[in-house]
């Protein structure tokens, strides 16, 4: 990385992991999930590939504890110990350090950058390292420094995924999950983002979950992938063979299988 200290913001602890087994989720009659399996591991950045409507943001939302699943296993694993995430609230997970960066980033538009930061930091642990997060926000992005007053709603489309970045940030994350972070942006500003997420995995030690349609951008960073296919893993295996897979070429290289 180009002139970058090696920094941490959350130190990658032994044993953590998640681990999704046979997941089944939906909502009301509509089955959403079908058996998903798929597991990250400490340090890596997995890419859950998918165009749209194939359950990217359910699994999300499983994760995180706002939908709840029908059936299936989901734990993760924090210092060797293992917390069976079916069972607890969204606060808790949220307590074990997990942090989002929702589709759309659902800012709050009237507050001012500094304000919509500082809810990133109201999980307990991170409270005691608001400056030095806020700090750390500021120096990966600093155009939120300098528009640290300025009403989110205002900002352009990439400063407001720069700030639902920042703010996840601020909650010291030990697993953060992005969903869908090329919405709404142009191709330029894209590849920026896919590149400063790869950066921000790579320098702040983070364990990243990443959904993203946009294939050719997620394989830039990503460790693994999973390809999901109406509620389904259809494909699981590392960025080169998942560039020589027919359902890839097929779905996003334009070839055919």
């Amino acid at each position: 990385m180009r002139g970058c200290r090696r920094r941490i913001l959350a130190p990658k602890p032994a044993g953590l992991g998640l681990s999704i087994t046979a997941l089944d989720a939906g909502y009301g009659a509509v089955k959403a999930l079908r058996g998903v399996t798929l597991h990250v591991e400490a340090g890596e950045t997995v890419a859950l590939l998918g165009t749209n409507g194939n359950g990217k943001s359910t699994l999300m939302k499983c994760i995180t504890g706002l939908v709840r699943p029908w059936r299936g296993g989901m734990t993760l694993t924090l210092d060797d110990r293992a917390h069976d995430l079916t069972k607890l609230s969204a606060e808790a997970i949220v307590d074990l350090g997990v942090a989002m960066v929702p589709e759309g980033r659902r800012l709050f538009p009237r507050l001012t950058v500094h304000e919509n930061l500082m809810l990133g930091a109201f999980r307990k642990a991170a409270r005691r390292d608001i400056e030095r997060n806020l700090a750390h926000a500021f120096e990966t992005f600093p155009v939120l420094k300098e528009r640290s007053n300025q009403l989110a709603g205002t900002m352009s489309g990439g400063q407001q995924q720069m700030l639902a970045i920042a703010r996840a940030l601020m909650s010291s994350p030990r697993l953060l999950l992005i969903d869908e972070p090329s919405v709404g942006l142009s191709p330029l500003l894209v590849s920026q983002m896919i590149a400063k997420i790869g950066e921000l995995s790579r320098s702040f030690g983070l364990t990243v979950l990443m959904a993203e349609q946009n294939f050719n951008q997620a394989i830039r960073i990503a460790d693994r992938g999973y390809i999901i296919v109406h509620g389904e893993i259809v494909v699981a295996a590392g960025v080169e063979e998942l560039k020589g897979n027919d359902i890839v070429k097929r779905l996003y290289l334009g070839g055919t299988a």
